[in-house]
């Protein structure tokens, strides 16, 4: 009896440290270079360039502004339920940007709930 309930002890041990892991590891997928398609907005189709880092279980990151070519700062960054929202300010407006993924190199969602987003990671010089 001692036995059964010892192997059992460990079996619930591993599963709590599989978990455990697996919730510490999730935003990772989104850190990386993202090149985001937005259709349909008041000035037709945008390309928007993310770079998003991950630190200690926290993604942030930067987009490149697309009339300054400057990288600008994330003001703020979610994630719930295998997606991620970005928050930024583009040509003077507050926006959020909401995305999911599709497989291991896209995405899909919308910018502020209107309007319809595809992205693709960006592959460096190495093709990673």
């Amino acid at each position: 009896m001692k036995k059964i309930t010892l192997f059992l002890s460990g079996v619930f041990a591993f599963l709590l440290i599989s978990v455990s892991a697996s919730a510490q590891t999730a935003p990772s997928f989104y850190a990386g270079k993202w090149d985001i398609l937005v259709k349909g907005t008041p000035n037709g189709d945008a390309h928007l360039m993310f770079n998003l880092t991950e630190k200690d279980g926290k993604v942030d990151g930067t987009f490149t502004d697309p009339e300054s070519k400057k990288d600008v700062p994330l003001t703020k960054v979610e994630t719930a339920d295998g997606k991620i929202t970005l928050y930024f300010t583009v040509t003077a407006y507050d926006v959020n940007l909401t995305l999911e993924k599709v497989d291991d190199t896209h995405v899909k969602g919308s910018l502020m709930a209107m309007f319809d987003a595809t992205g693709e990671r960006v592959k460096d010089a190495a093709g990673k």
